[in-house]
């Protein structure tokens, strides 16, 4: 049994996380803003992570084995969850994502064309961190997330008084009205509805995880003893046009496709740069991913379930 800190923790993956934990006999604690309630069983501190007094003063005298943090975007907000927790926890997980490796928002190492990116081509103990940019501004977030997460990682790796680790997450599918990014949906419902989908003339591969077993890794992560981040991802690169063919295949509708010229948006998936991670660490230290090809389908059926029934 751990005494296990979950920030966050309200919704999707995080949600399931949350009861995985209490369900296999941890102590669970939630803090968030009072959003929702966590299971019967679990402690929850409603309290604004943003405030460092009152996240301060929310956790008393409390330790934990590992904090898992969910909701974490910007190097303030790891900042302040540094000394808040400094001398409460031994282990510190974070939930970061497969955007740190966009070329499009910092200058990275090259990597080969088509090799799946490893978790060295962002390290965060050598990231420069910039706490004095406005990242309590939300149009200046949403436009440097990326960055954000990155940052956030980089203060945490120097913190020095716990271990350290995050989990750098795939493209995350499946849950069917539970999943609130709406990205399926918009490739679900346009198909069923026989829209076009905006395709890059040659769209490159990405990965992705079933939200189950991101909880489940989260799980593993929170048990494990390794640092540094990990990449998640089920195994199977995918593009937009493999998405598709899985998605006309149950709504039985060929999908309409329209290229974009070079340099305009596209739909969520695809991408004119490749970008997909290879988890080989994550497997070399003993997590046993699925192949996105078996889980896929059953994704796509849930979101084809939520869509609202033709008028007629």
């Amino acid at each position: 049994m751990q005494r296990i800190c979950v920030i966050g923790g309200s919704r999707y993956f995080g949600k399931l996380l949350v009861e995985r934990a209490r369900a296999a006999g941890h102590q669970v604690t939630v803090i968030n803003r009072g959003s929702s309630r966590p299971p019967t069983g679990v402690e929850h501190l409603v309290v604004d992570r943003d405030d460092e007094a009152a996240l301060t003063a929310a956790l008393g005298s409390r330790t934990f084995d590992v904090v898992v943090d969910q909701v974490c975007y910007t190097p303030v907000q790891a900042a302040i969850a540094a000394r808040a927790f400094d001398g409460r926890t031994r282990r510190y997980v974070v939930t970061s994502t497969i955007e740190v490796y966009d070329p499009a928002t910092a200058a990275l190492p090259p990597v080969s064309a088509g090799t799946p990116v490893p978790e060295g081509s962002v390290d965060p103990a050598a990231w420069l961190v910039a706490l004095d940019l406005p990242w309590h501004d939300e149009a200046y977030l949403a436009a440097h997330y990326a960055e954000g997460k990155r940052q956030a990682e980089a203060v945490f790796a120097r913190a020095g008084s716990f271990a350290f680790a995050s989990v750098r997450s795939a493209h995350v599918l499946g849950g069917g009205a539970r999943e609130f990014t709406g990205r399926l949906a918009h490739y679900t419902g346009r198909i069923a509805r026989g829209e076009e989908i905006t395709v890059h003339a040659q769209a490159l591969p990405t990965v992705f995880i079933h939200y189950e077993e991101l909880a489940d890794l989260l799980l593993w992560a929170a048990a494990a003893d390794f640092t540094g981040p990990v990449n998640a991802c089920s195994d199977g690169p995918l593009d937009v046009h493999g998405l598709t063919a899985v998605i006309a295949a149950q709504a039985r509708r060929e999908p309409v496709h329209r290229v974009v010229a070079a340099g305009q948006e596209a739909s969520p998936f695809s991408f004119d740069r490749h970008y997909a991670m290879s988890n080989a660490r994550a497997k070399e230290l003993g997590f046993s991913f699925s192949r996105t090809a078996d889980w896929l389908p059953g994704a796509v059926a849930e979101a084809l379930a939520t869509e609202p029934s033709p008028t007629v």
